[in-house]
């Protein structure tokens, strides 16, 4: 990468420019970066970003490099990388890589919270958590920022390691480790292998590392990277944590932390909120933040965007967990919805869960032997990864499919849990319920 290609564009970021990879949403003086993907090539779009107000296009095709303010260069994605890497060593402020195979967004979102009680914090939006996403949120951070929080997502080994390399963490948490995107890691040894990554990059670089010292997975890893005086402990032991369940189906939390002993009532749902909760309460803690400013910060957290959301339809209650889906998470939803004190018909349904490659089978079976051990009162299934003619079950094969049955079927005075991987798209059944 040519240090001067680098340097020119950075002086305009420098300056106040933004950088932009969509030549639809363009302000004036932005840099647009043109990247390609499987259906798309960004280059053909570097003339209408300039014309919109780009200050520069940055092209990686010598087709489109002709004309004012456009920048070959060899590699327009390593450009974007290389950028927010350098923008990130001229930051002296705390950045928190935070990955995990279930609940990273939602931690991502208490962290935030909880240490905007104090500071101005910059954290990834949406889950741009990836190898274009993060080097975006990198490149958001401005001066006024004093803490950043970066997630980080994979479904290979090797993602997070990079992933690190460009934004070079000073701190981290693993939320957990689960059975997710197990095509892509091969096995649960390869997820364990690549959400490490993170406790390496903090080795080799004297990082702090947030652990929940309850997951004996993350506390070998903890050994086996040889971060003991580099943590930071939290969990149900750690903390003598307690969770409730309230008629209201959100969770409150009691536990101890220094000798203290708090509660906070959320608006979450879902006991496995608890290490959520707890992780955030850790962190916040660690950069001096009052107590009560924590616990009014958690306490006053909306969950949004299809996660552990608590919606009232009619004589229904949802709850919205349908961004994503993978084993270990369905195993956690389903025994915590199962806890729900109602009155209610209890319902779950439940959309096809995606990159499992030959696990595919096995791990849609074990969702519904669980399905039927905790007896609910109706399991619906949605999609062809799921058996067709399970006794005790409903299934469809999509969700238009489910929809009509539902507009003749409707389902009344019921507790329900929708939840699935996001390409399953189980929120499109909300009008139904």
């Amino acid at each position: 990468m040519r240090i001067d290609n680098l340097n020119l564009v950075y002086k305009m970021l420098a300056n106040g420019a933004n950088v932009q990879i969509d030549s639809r949403i363009i302000s004036k003086g932005d840099i647009f970066i043109a990247l390609k993907g499987d259906n798309f090539d960004g280059n053909q779009f570097a003339k209408k970003a300039l014309t919109e107000g780009a200050g520069i296009a940055v092209v990686d095709n010598a087709i489109y490099a002709n004309g004012d303010n456009i920048l070959f260069v060899e590699n327009s994605l390593l450009f974007l990388q290389d950028l927010a890497n350098y923008h990130r060593q001229q930051l002296n402020i705390p950045v928190i890589g935070l990955t995990g195979s279930n609940g990273k967004t939602t931690t991502k979102e208490l962290v935030c919270a909880a240490l905007s009680a104090k500071f101005n914090v910059l954290a990834t939006k949406g889950n741009l958590n990836n190898h274009i996403g993060v080097p975006l949120t990198l490149l958001s951070i401005t001066k006024e920022h004093q803490i950043a929080i970066v997630e980080m997502g994979a479904n290979h080994i090797g993602e997070i390691a990079t992933l690190c390399s460009i934004a070079m963490p000073t701190h981290g948490l693993i939320t957990n480790i689960g059975r997710a995107h197990l095509d892509g890691f091969g096995s649960f040894e390869g997820v364990i292998k690549a959400k490490t990554e993170l406790y390496g990059f903090l080795q080799k670089t004297n990082g702090i590392v947030f652990y929940n010292a309850s997951n004996k997975i993350l506390k070998k890893s903890i050994k086996q990277f040889e971060l003991d005086q580099n943590s930071v402990e939290y969990g149900v032991e750690k903390n003598n944590a307690v969770v409730n369940l309230g008629h209201d189906s959100c969770i409150s939390v009691a536990f101890a932390f220094n000798g203290a002993n708090l509660n906070i009532n959320t608006n979450l749902t879902g006991i496995y909120n608890l290490e959520n909760v707890l992780a955030a309460y850790t962190i916040a803690k660690f950069f001096d933040i009052p107590d009560n400013d924590i616990v009014s910060s958690l306490e006053s957290f909306l969950p949004t965007n299809s996660r552990s959301q608590l919606i009232e339809k009619g004589s229904n209650v949802i709850v919205l967990d349908a961004y994503n889906a993978n084993p270990s998470s369905m195993d956690a939803a389903l025994q915590s919805f199962s806890e729900i004190e109602t009155e209610k018909t209890s319902v779950v349904l439940l959309g096809n869960m995606l990159e499992l490659g030959s696990f595919t089978e096995e791990e849609h079976e074990k969702v519904v032997d669980l399905c039927l051990q905790l007896k609910f009162d109706k399991v619906i299934l949605v999609g062809d990864n799921y058996p067709k003619n399970r006794k005790g079950t409903i299934w469809f094969s999509s969700v238009f499919n489910c929809a009509e049955y539902l507009k003749t079927n409707p389902l009344t005075n019921s507790t329900i849990l929708l939840k699935g991987s996001r390409g399953a798209k189980m929120e499109g059944l909300l009008d139904y319920l």
